[in-house]
């Protein structure tokens, strides 16, 4: 008795297209990411706030922030969301929780930096970034999307500002949230953060080869949202994506 092996053929993965962000602190894209997503039905991934979320998680659960092997336990399985509301406002929720506002806290950032520099954790975190890409797309955020992450993205933009229009804008956010700042403090903060971020060893700062610049200085973040998607409208992969009257 014989029998036929039927060869059925592997089912081809669904094509996901990712549209990347990445710009220095305070250059407004996670605003524009969220509108994009919102508008084209996406996934959004704000990969600043990863290790943030990472460190909460930790405290939450009696992490260590110095046990490495722990934490990249943690990283590998971190029940994260990245949502985006009616008004294309980001909303994070962790294990269920909504952790937006307390992500956003000085202690928060403080425990982030430290879990930042163990490099199991930062190799834990990449595959989890990856992850997040699923159908029917994603906008991702940050400052290697394009380079690292996702350097196969579909759409790449490269946003940033001047030290002082950044700095008007996070100063804003401060008085807006009760907080007091010094407007020149923050100037020079932003003009070190950028050095650093450019000069530093693993994955620094700049555009990926094929990336679009947008300069968004003078730019309200509508226009920006629409400079966006004049590329993703340009784009053959990703056209159809753009809702009706937003097509060419």
């Amino acid at each position: 008795m014989s029998f036929e092996v039927e060869n059925k053929p592997a089912k081809k993965a669904p094509y996901v297209p990712v549209i990347t962000l990445d710009g220095p602190t305070a250059s407004g894209k996670g605003t524009v990411a969220s509108r994009v997503a919102r508008i084209l039905g996406f996934h959004v991934l704000d990969s600043g706030l990863l290790y943030r979320v990472l460190a909460l998680a930790a405290q939450h659960h009696g992490v260590a922030l110095t046990d490495e092997q722990s934490l990249e336990v943690l990283a590998g399985h971190l029940d994260v969301q990245f949502l985006v509301d009616s008004r294309g406002e980001s909303q994070v929720v962790l294990e269920g929780e909504d952790v937006s506002r307390v992500l956003r806290e000085e202690k928060t950032g403080m425990a982030a930096s430290q879990v930042a520099v163990l490099p199991q954790v930062r190799t834990a975190l990449l595959n989890r970034q990856i992850a997040f890409r699923e159908t029917p797309g994603l906008v991702a955020d940050g400052r290697d999307m394009g380079t690292v992450v996702f350097p196969d993205a579909e759409v790449k933009v490269f946003i940033t500002a001047s030290a002082e229009a950044r700095a008007g804008r996070r100063h804003r956010q401060l008085i807006e949230s009760g907080n007091h700042a010094s407007l020149a403090d923050l100037i020079e903060d932003i003009r070190q953060r950028d050095v650093r971020d450019i000069q530093r060893a693993v994955a620094p700062l700049r555009p990926a080869a094929d990336a679009v610049e947008l300069d968004n200085t003078l730019m309200t973040v509508q226009e920006a949202v629409d400079a966006v998607l004049a590329l993703v409208a340009r784009n053959e992969r990703l056209v159809r994506f753009l809702p009706d009257q937003l097509h060419p």
